[in-house]
């Protein structure tokens, strides 16, 4: 697949794939699928849930793009997907009193330069005791992120992680702009308090 492909606007794509252009959508998951991962693990965090739930998303999407009526941007409404299938799994697995496990190698795509925390990392290489202590600090992060309450959490994934625009995550999550605003503050205010601790 070139890189001419990947460029492609999405709505050519499903126009594309509408008329039965099948390679269609599979540039749309090539573009999409790690985005929609993200989302889910930030959701869920633990690997494995979050690839299962970024491949039913495209699942999904499969199924309904022939009745996507373009109201609203296409990412916007496969991450609106994304995070209503991300809940779904977590109130499953809270409801089955399934254990969470943290992966310590798993990534944490865009909570490390954020001010979610309140720090700024350096740019330059670190010493080893350095980074054992980076390392530790991002695992802190990611396991207090799993500790939020579920609204709080979602928000602040799909701000600093996605780096969505807040008018963007209001329309993915169902709410009034202010109301986002206010629980990603939250969040981060909460975030910060866990890690004082």
């Amino acid at each position: 697949m070139s890189n001419s492909t990947l460029e492609l606007p999405d709505r050519e794509l499903i126009e594309r794939f509408n008329s039965g252009e099948q390679e269609a959508f599979d540039i749309l998951v090539q573009k999409h699928s790690g985005r929609a991962y993200q989302i889910a693990y930030g959701v869920l965090g633990k690997r494995e849930d979050a690839e299962e739930v970024a491949q039913d998303v495209f699942v999904r999407v499969y199924r309904a793009l022939p009745r996507f009526r373009g109201d609203s941007e296409f990412t916007t409404w496969m991450y609106r997907i994304a995070v209503n299938l991300a809940r779904n799994k977590y109130r499953w697995n809270k409801s089955r009193g399934g254990q969470r496990t943290f992966s310590i190698d798993a990534p944490i795509e865009g909570l490390k330069d954020t001010n979610a925390a309140g720090i700024d990392l350096p740019a330059e290489s670190l010493t080893p005791d350095e980074q054992i202590s980076l390392d530790e600090f991002q695992q802190n992060i990611s396991v207090e992120l799993q500790q939020l309450p579920p609204l709080y959490r979602e928000a602040l994934v799909l701000r600093n992680v996605e780096h969505m625009s807040y008018e963007d995550i209001a329309s993915v999550l169902g709410c009034k702009l202010g109301t986002i605003k206010s629980r990603i503050a939250r969040a981060r205010e909460e975030l910060r308090k866990r890690l004082r601790e």
